[in-house]
């Protein structure tokens, strides 16, 4: 379900070296039919930047979830908002708030499922808002399959993805 979104609906623009982003595109075109020098629609936007745990909670666990960002969206578009930047949504350990994650194609079931995401994004796309997710493309969590494999694998095709070393760091 979530192949599909990052497919159809996100345009990924890099920040910088380490960095990307995923913009929410209504129409979505291949990278080599982008304007890029008249689409400045983030310089005017009022974009407004969630934790989703931190949010609201609709199932009693504490935790913020997608139902209760959904619940809010026409407050949120009330109040001005023309897009939403999500902070990483993903599976993840927390070792790293959420920053180390474990599988870029799943949400944390924590927040939600596939299902409440993809119901998130129709309905942001419904009332004209565009979503921003945080795509940690710099490191994954100790616990991500491609980490576990190159540790335990000199020859490993993921070897390459990290930076090993046989002596630790000064602190």
């Amino acid at each position: 379900m979530l192949q599909h979104f990052f497919n159809c609906y996100y345009l990924i623009i890099l920040l910088g070296p380490f960095s990307a982003r995923l913009v929410a595109q209504e129409n979505y075109k291949p990278l080599s039919h982008i304007n890029t020098g008249t689409d400045y629609w983030y310089k005017n936007a009022v974009i407004y930047n969630l934790d989703l745990d931190a949010f609201l909670d609709t199932d009693a666990n504490g935790i913020g979830d997608f139902q209760g960002l959904i619940s809010k969206l026409d407050y949120l578009k009330a109040l001005g908002v023309d897009a939403i930047w999500l902070a990483p949504f993903q599976p993840s350990p927390m070792d790293d708030n959420g920053y180390d994650i474990t599988d870029y194609y799943g949400v944390n079931p924590l927040l939600g499922s596939g299902g409440d995401f993809a119901e998130f994004m129709q309905q942001a796309k419904a009332r004209g808002l565009r979503v921003i997710t945080d795509l940690v493309i710099n490191h994954t969590s100790i616990k991500h399959p491609w980490f576990q494999e190159a540790r335990s694998n000199p020859d490993s095709e993921y070897r390459d993805w990290y930076v090993w070393s046989d002596e630790r760091p000064e602190a």
